[in-house]
């Protein structure tokens, strides 16, 4: 005990793996690469991002969740630990790992061609009931925004029976489907619609977060609207079952000494439409039974097979 006590004590004596489950270039790599070069300072190590992607992800949180507990082998993801389990991809969820810190939240937000008729989110439910089994939204099958619609259609009372869910591979052809009209809503953020938003191709119908964002200040949120919902991709730090508290408080507190630097603060905000939300701890393991929960009862709603 005195000698692995000691071991902790002198944590970290080697350069950590964090390991991306997704290909270079993304959001989630990108966000991950800036804040671990700042969080190595605190650490005196490095953080080495390693990208292992496929599986739908789960190739990289499976060599996570069999890695030894010793701090060196971490997981950089986000929401979809969750939902790979959900959609029967995986027998493992966020259980499988000791949360260490929630870092950063995209915002979600569903969106619309500039000319279509619905203004804002609260008028999609009348708009439905009045075009039954015609208006189109548009997902990628099992991620995100499917089960961001499904919540959506729960939390307004829309049918889904009297929707037509368009699946698309990625987000690129989904931007592509709404520009071209073939679609009438899709969820985009700051990093996939911005520039869309900005230039007046998309319309923004609402904010899932519980505040406004300061670049779109007149949009305004779900909650604002009457529609209780919150939406993000919430990204977070995950280490293998069993790593000793004291190497986690160690990562932990790295991580939020440098979501401290206003650099990276403002590259967050500005490059990547993300807002700062630093959890650890009990309060970030919290909030994940809480996304869980509702991602499954979004679930409840979703045939994964088609």
């Amino acid at each position: 005990m005195a000698i692995a006590s000691t071991a902790q004590a002198d944590y970290p004596e080697q350069d950590i793996r964090l390991i991306i489950p997704y290909g270079p270039g993304g959001a989630t790599d990108i966000l991950f690469r800036l804040i671990s070069q700042e969080a190595e300072k605190t650490l005196g190590e490095s953080i080495v991002p390693v990208n292992m992607a496929g599986a739908g992800a789960t190739l990289g949180s499976r060599n996570v969740k069999d890695a030894d507990p010793d701090g060196y082998t971490l997981l950089g993801s986000h929401d979809t630990i969750a939902l790979s389990k959900l959609a029967g991809t995986v027998d493992y969820s966020f259980d499988a790992f000791e949360p260490v810190a929630l870092l950063t939240q995209t915002i979600n937000i569903p969106t619309a061609h500039a000319n279509h008729p619905v203004q804002s989110a609260d008028e999609i439910a009348d708009y439905v009931s009045e075009n039954p089994g015609q208006v189109r939204f548009s997902m990628i099958p099992s991620s995100t925004d499917h089960f961001f619609w499904a919540q959506f259609f729960q939390e307004t009372g829309i049918d889904m029976a009297d929707v037509r869910l368009v699946g698309y591979p990625d987000t690129g052809e989904q931007v592509s489907a709404l520009m071209a009209e073939e679609v009438d809503f899709a969820m985009f953020n700051l990093p996939s619609g911005g520039a869309f938003f900005q230039d007046g191709t998309f319309r923004a119908l609402g904010i899932a977060h519980p505040e406004r964002l300061e670049s779109m200040p007149d949009v305004a949120t779900l909650r604002e609207q009457g529609i209780e919902m919150d939406h993000s991709t919430s990204r977070g730090i995950f280490a293998p079952k069993g790593t000793p508290q004291e190497v986690l408080d160690t990562i932990a507190n790295a991580y939020g000494q440098a979501l401290e630097n206003e650099e990276v603060q403002s590259r967050i905000e500005n490059e990547f439409g993300s807002v700062v939300r630093f959890l650890a701890g009990d309060d970030y393991q919290a909030f994940l039974d809480e996304n869980e929960a509702a991602l499954s009862a979004a679930a409840e709603n979703i045939d994964f097979q088609n």
